[in-house]
């Protein structure tokens, strides 16, 4: 591996990782950042190879996923800002994106990236077995497992993913009422 690969790890990675219609993707600003290409000189080498990223592979957002992603991010439209809606790709897309950038960076990047998408898979797998245990556990124990069931809810739980803690707006007023 690169010396210029090192700078991407797999932390990096998996926090670009986005949700868009119920698919984890990339952004092309992100990936063109991971590949040290300019964002619409990537774009322009997919619209050059169009037909290799069908809308499985990528897609643009939509235009209220696009305001949506930018409340989130606290971009502001005003001028100097990215005017038209991202593009992002899934997992496929990524790895077609080593066929279109003809680059060392570009491959060992996508390497990292894969890797990155390969471990999320597992780890999905691992708490979607561990959840089909827990229901067959449930089934056997039937009507003696009151008890039970509360250690297994406990458990569901635990491997849940933990909810994104809400932010308060404003101020708090500490002053005696």
């Amino acid at each position: 591996m690169s010396d210029e690969a090192a700078v991407v790890t797999a932390e990096q990675v998996q926090a670009a990782i986005l949700v868009f219609r119920g698919q984890k993707v990339l952004l092309d600003s992100t990936l063109a950042a991971l590949y040290g290409v300019e964002t619409k000189a990537l774009n322009r080498a997919v619209k050059r190879n169009a037909a290799r990223f069908p809308e499985d592979f990528m897609f643009q957002l939509a235009d209220a996923e696009f305001a949506t992603l930018r409340s989130q991010s606290g971009t502001a439209n005003a001028r100097g800002g990215r005017r038209t809606p991202p593009f992002a790709f899934t997992e496929q897309g990524v790895a077609m994106l080593s066929s279109v950038l003809n680059s060392d960076r570009a491959v060992a990047v996508n390497v990292e990236i894969m890797r990155v998408f390969v471990r999320l898979r597992q780890t999905l797998a691992t708490h979607e077995e561990l959840a089909r245990r827990l229901e067959a556990v449930e089934r056997e124990v039937g009507q003696h497992g009151e008890q039970l069931g509360v250690v297994i809810d406990a458990i569901r739980k635990i491997i849940a993913a933990p909810p994104a803690p809400a932010r308060r707006i404003g101020f708090r007023d500490d002053s005696p009422s």
